[in-house]
């Protein structure tokens, strides 16, 4: 089980996609509160189409002291731009298959992961490889491209390679 976990997450439509991208990725969200914006579908509802957090496994946790309890003795990467490795760098097959769980957790929007914790964790901070320049990407948009790196990496295991809905050959009539 592939575990996503966002630390205080402050925008609602980044949220959303993120909902959406852990259903289409099999995934188990973890949202650690406080939370800037009502998780009540209404208001994910228009971003995450029909992908509600109701349909999804996942847990709301109330606080980071919460989740650690309860998770921490778990191996979780921790992305962020300070980060000395690129998520690249790991093997994320073996780590599934060796502990059929992987968890990653992403920071909030405006601040990231607080720095006590990437402190403690510091063999574990990934960096997503970027532009010089560049502050940081979308928290939507990195939750993607890490979930599906490790997909990636363990062949799609359980997806779908082709299309279900319209057929696989549907472009070819």
């Amino acid at each position: 089980m592939i575990n996503i976990i966002l630390y205080q997450p402050e925008i609602n439509g980044n949220t959303a996609n993120i909902i959406r991208t852990c259903s289409s990725g099999q995934a188990k969200l973890h949202i650690i509160k406080p939370v800037a914006f009502d998780l009540h579908p209404h208001w994910l509802k228009r971003n995450a189409a029909h992908h509600f957090l109701s349909e999804i496994q996942h847990e709301i946790h109330n606080d980071y002291q919460s989740f650690f309890n309860k998770y921490g003795t778990k191996n979780i990467y921790f992305i962020t731009r300070y980060g000395l490795n690129s998520y690249c760098d790991i093997k994320f097959a073996k780590e599934l298959n060796e502990n059929d769980e992987i968890w990653i957790m992403f920071g909030t929007e405006s601040t990231g992961i607080p720095k006590k914790i990437m402190q403690t964790n510091i063999e574990n901070c990934l960096r997503i490889p970027m532009d010089a320049n560049c502050r940081s990407l979308n928290l939507a948009n990195s939750v993607a491209i890490v979930l599906y790196e490790i997909l990636r990496q363990n062949n799609f295991k359980n997806l779908s390679k082709f299309e279900v809905q319209k057929g696989k050959d549907f472009i070819l009539k």
